[in-house]
């Protein structure tokens, strides 16, 4: 030991530095224009809004600087429309879950329609890395006529390293509420030997990818037809009460993407995605 530098005495565990990041977005109506009111933006965090052009509707890209998330780290995003807004949300790239020693990575995503908002609520995939521990959960208020297009989707590993998650956490909670009743609930876990529990015909058949997508809006039946021949035999649709709802389930993350393209394009009228989400 160097003359003069004491040793330490009783010291506890290294406590590791963990990313925290909070972002915030919200957009009013100004005669008929969706302009921002307010952005926020806090830690690891980050949001971008490219212009929009010729009367095309506003996006806000999520950004996590971090460059991925792991056990112990937090990330909320929240995004507030007003009367008559659109918006469309997505992020920069896939959200990347890295191994834990223990504790799970923690996203809390909270989005606030007013009557007759528009919201497209896209991010990118997540990849689940061996021994990744993820907690996410999505609030949405809907009021009035409100309307909602949102996807999360997850790839269990990286497919072009030939990674199989023997070990791993992943606990998806969407809370849905229209005028403070809640219409969609949906919890969805996998603990442990995350490639034995995907095994299963009636789980995912062994493919690894997958994700959920939802409509709540006018007339979901509309899209019945179209959507199932889109998903095709590895994944299904149904609507009722004023919802859509969409399970794909893929080998691969490209393969995923190639349906979720056409299925989320559908659902929003025939707008195009974000350019990131552009093959």
């Amino acid at each position: 030991m160097a003359a003069g530098i004491p040793a330490f005495q009783g010291a506890g565990p290294v406590r590791m530095q963990r990313a925290v990041g909070r972002a915030g977005v919200s957009f009013r109506s100004d005669a008929g224009t969706t302009r921002l009111e307010r952005l926020f933006q806090e830690g690891c965090a980050k949001i971008r809004l490219p212009r929009a052009i010729d009367g095309a509707v506003p996006q806000g890209i999520l950004i996590n600087t971090a460059g991925g998330l792991t056990g112990g780290d937090r990330f909320a995003a929240e995004v507030d429309l007003g009367p008559g807004t659109s918006a469309c949300i997505t992020t920069q790239a896939c959200e990347r879950i890295y191994r834990s020693t223990g504790d799970d990575a923690v996203v809390a995503n909270r989005l606030r329609l007013a009557d007759g908002a528009r919201l497209a609520w896209l991010p990118q995939e997540t990849i689940l890395f061996e021994g990744g521990r993820l907690t996410r959960r999505l609030d949405a208020d809907l009021e009035g006529d409100a309307e909602l297009v949102a996807v999360e989707a997850v790839l269990f590993g990286r497919m072009a390293m030939g990674e199989i998650l023997r070990s791993g956490s992943l606990r998806d909670r969407w809370r849905v509420r229209r005028d403070g009743k809640l219409i969609f609930a949906d919890d969805l876990r996998f603990e442990g030997d995350i490639a034995a529990q995907v095994a299963p015909q009636a789980v995912m058949g062994g493919r690894r990818a997958m994700a959920t997508v939802l409509f709540a809006g006018p007339a979901p039946e509309r899209f019945l037809e179209a959507a199932r021949q889109i998903i095709g035999p590895a994944g299904g649709a149904s609507a009722w009460n004023g919802k859509f709802l969409a399970r794909l389930v893929e080998e691969t993350g490209l393969a995923l993407r190639r349906r979720l393209e056409p299925l989320l394009t559908l659902l929003m009228g025939g707008r195009p995605l974000p350019k990131v989400w552009q093959l």
